[in-house]
């Protein structure tokens, strides 16, 4: 059984499903691809849901760099190779796809199956897709939007050199800002 609710976050409101208590997906609520499948359950108050906007307040706020949840993610045994590969990029650093494909053991010509891999990442913001980026570093392709991927990366770039962005979210200071 899927289980789902939405929360909000600095960079708006995620839709965040699970299974056996696991995240099993983290989308973001306004694009199309965040649909609400009818066999779902809406629990507010699972544990994992908790434990997810937990740590997402802790990057936000600059106290975590990495996610430490139990994940159950649905994939292909190459499309489970990339989110590996992805999921091991550092905090504040960027990969090229060229790149990514060579750390999940391909060629760099793969790169375009991998793009299409990580496009396919179920839960983007904690598996951190937005640390991969096109040739040159341009920004392209996130589930999320351009505007988010480049919050993402000027966050972590900008922490990463003792720089600060202040977004007032709640009643609580953020570091984190949507440009």
């Amino acid at each position: 059984m899927t289980t789902y609710t939405h929360i909000d976050s600095p960079l708006g409101q995620l839709l965040l499903t699970s299974r056996e208590g696991k995240l099993s997906g983290l989308t973001f609520a306004d694009q199309p691809h965040a649909r609400i499948d009818p066999g779902w359950v809406r629990q507010d108050d699972a544990e994992i849901f908790a434990q997810t906007a937990q740590q997402l307040e802790e990057y936000a706020t600059g106290e975590r760099e990495s996610f430490d949840l139990p994940l159950s993610l649905s994939g292909t045994p190459f499309q489970m190779l990339v989110w590996h590969a992805i999921a091991a990029i550092p905090f504040g650093q960027t990969i090229t796809y060229s790149e990514l494909a060579q750390r999940a053991g391909r060629s760099p010509k793969d790169a375009r199956a991998v793009g299409t891999a990580t496009g396919q990442n179920p839960v983007c913001w904690i598996v951190p897709c937005h640390r991969v980026v096109g040739k040159g570093g341009a920004l392209t392709g996130y589930a999320g939007g351009i505007a988010r991927k480049s919050a993402l990366l000027e966050f972590e770039g900008a922490k990463s050199v003792g720089w600060e962005a202040i977004l007032t979210h709640g009643d609580k200071q953020s570091a984190l800002a949507l440009a």
